[in-house]
């Protein structure tokens, strides 16, 4: 984060986070668990159980999103915590209005495992086509260093991993599932 600038406080946690240690530093994801339970319960329950341990940010694309889930780190890999892909849980209510927005990242309709995004800044052409189930709450600065990592023309980084080290999930005492 630059000098002078504070981290923005959204006050007491009210919903499920989870946060992802990167190479670059935490980032906490608040997870929209009302709108898109299945979505959220998939990737606390991944964060939980170590799933997203050691596992990279294979496409990283300035001023559109970060993406990472997969612990192939091709792209291709990854599955659910259900065991199979997932249905989508689009609702009108979330778009993909600025930096900071984490969505489901897919191959087509329906077909959620557990590989995900954050978005750099505002990226309205996939509202209606990703399941958004959260925000990050701390650690844009963070999102920011990952947004500027030198990558290939393939958008793979390059230049050292930029990965996952841990992630850790709190629900705050809440039970949607």
């Amino acid at each position: 984060m630059p000098a002078g600038q504070v981290e923005q406080d959204f006050g007491p946690q009210t919903a499920p986070e989870v946060t992802l240690n990167t190479s670059v530093g935490p980032i906490t994801v608040e997870l929209y668990y009302k709108h898109a339970p299945k979505a959220c319960q998939n990737f606390l329950e991944l964060a939980r159980r170590g799933y997203y341990d050691g596992v990279p940010f294979h496409r990283i694309i300035t001023d559109f999103m970060i993406q990472g889930g997969d612990p192939t780190g091709t792209g291709r890999g990854g599955q659910s915590v259900f065991g199979s892909k997932f249905e989508d849980e689009i609702t009108r209510d979330l778009k993909h209005t600025g930096a900071g927005v984490l969505s489901m990242a897919n191959s087509g309709p329906n077909t959620n495992g557990s590989q995900f995004f954050i978005t750099l800044g505002p990226t309205p052409w996939l509202d209606g086509k990703h399941t958004i189930f959260g925000r990050v709450c701390r650690g844009m600065g963070n999102v920011g260093k990952l947004g500027c990592v030198k990558v290939d023309k393939n958008d793979r980084p390059v230049g050292g991993e930029i990965k996952i080290i841990s992630a850790s999930a709190d629900n705050c005492g809440i039970k949607w599932y």
